[in-house]
């Protein structure tokens, strides 16, 4: 019955504040360079991914999922393979296509069920390099594609993958949808869609046939997904793609042990992103719920410069 009754992350005075404890690491947290090594490899369909590498010799690798919009750059990618780094792990960002800086080559991109990218950048692990033992860390939008990830492969898993760990999952899409579109998130919401409807532009000046843009951009995620995410990447429109992308339906089919941490005081999940029922019945879904930690951000201060976050996945991933 793997269900945390109780958590460890203690937020301490403004970061109780849910806002506070999502807004500050992604604006204000600083985390030195790791010496990224890019690496790109190429996917079947003639597109490509960059792999930014953080090596120290190690046989044990852990591969980090960035959230929306994010990239292998982002404070809390960095921190968690630093963390992993200090502690004897080799670290691998991945940036999904479109996220690295450069444009990707095909009309389609990336979005909460594209897992066979997830998929071909562990099988290149596996195959090029020698690695004993291997791990995933997912946040947000990589929490998603952890868990589904995880429930796929679930009849037969790489032998090197042990564990895993996602945070902060809008694991059931349609109705956390219904939150993040709450006047509270509104901020948050302005700044994906100026990031998403910057890059929609530009994939309309690739593929001019292909894309046309309407007269007026996008202003919600449902208008985005109905127009672009949904019908570019073979869904009907935008309700069936989070219908069909959610990994809730399917997390009780996951046989690698996995931890889900999601805060209560998250403004981007709704009460169906905690699948309590799920993990009391499952022997390797295991659900922790902090009271506070807001989205993707867990912050801790003090003497020890790491965050919650990144020492709770270690000790989940190294425990037993």
């Amino acid at each position: 019955m793997p269900l945390i009754d109780s958590s460890t992350y203690q937020a301490k005075g403004i970061f109780k504040w849910a806002s506070v404890n999502t807004i500050y690491p992604a604006l204000f947290r600083v985390i030195p360079e790791l010496g990224y090594i890019r690496e790109r490899i190429h996917t079947p369909d003639g597109d490509f991914l960059d792999l930014d590498w953080s090596r120290i010799g190690s046989k044990k690798i852990v591969l980090v999922l960035h959230g929306l919009e994010g990239q292998a750059d982002r404070p809390y990618v960095k921190g968690m393979i630093r963390h992993f780094n200090e502690n004897g792990w080799d670290g691998l960002g991945m940036n999904y296509r479109g996220c690295s800086g450069e444009p990707n080559l095909k009309l389609r991109s990336y979005h909460m069920a594209a897992t066979a990218d997830v998929a071909l950048v562990v099988n290149h692990i596996i195959t090029k390099y020698d690695y004993d033992e291997l791990a995933i860390v997912g946040f947000s939008l990589g929490g998603n594609l952890t868990l589904r990830y995880l429930a796929e492969i679930a009849i037969n898993p790489p032998a090197v993958l042990k564990k895993a760990v996602a945070f902060s999952v809008p694991c059931d899409i349609s109705s956390a949808n219904i939150e993040i579109h709450r006047w509270h998130n509104y901020l948050y919401l302005r700044r994906f869609l100026k990031s998403l409807n910057q890059k929609i532009q530009f994939k309309a000046q690739q593929f001019p046939e292909e894309l046309k843009l309407p007269p007026r951009l996008p202003r919600t995620f449902y208008e985005f997904d109905d127009r672009f995410t949904g019908p570019m990447h073979g869904y009907v429109n935008g309700a069936d793609y989070y219908q069909k992308a959610s990994s809730l339906p399917i997390l009780a089919s996951i046989k690698t042990p996995v931890l889900l941490v999601n805060a209560q005081d998250d403004t981007f999940l709704s009460p169906a992103c905690y699948p309590i029922k799920i993990a009391k019945q499952s022997d390797f879904f295991f659900l922790e719920m902090p009271a506070h930690g807001g989205h993707v951000g867990f912050a801790h201060f003090g003497s020890d410069k790491n965050y919650w976050s990144e020492r709770r996945a270690f000790s989940f991933i190294t425990s037993g």
